[in-house]
């Protein structure tokens, strides 16, 4: 997937570009909105957790099917 702020800087630059003014600085566009709060603190922590885990179930299931032998096809 695609990144929203790099289509975003993009299509501002083309309209900056179209009528002549200098483009607005990345930090202008977004605002200041503060420190990080412990809310978005644990959110990321939540969502790291959670990819950790999938990927732990993915890759056991992937080491297990790897650890079964396989059968080599019989002549008729």
């Amino acid at each position: 997937m695609h990144d929203p702020t790099v289509f975003l800087t993009g299509i501002v630059a083309v309209v900056a570009a179209a009528i002549g003014r200098p483009l607005p600085r990345y930090a202008d566009l977004r605002g200041d909105r503060g420190a990080v709060s412990i809310e978005q603190v644990l959110w990321y922590a939540a969502a790291a957790v959670s990819v950790a885990v999938v990927a732990a179930i993915v890759w056991s299931q992937i080491r297990d099917t790897a650890s079964t032998p396989v059968q080599s096809p019989s002549a008729p």
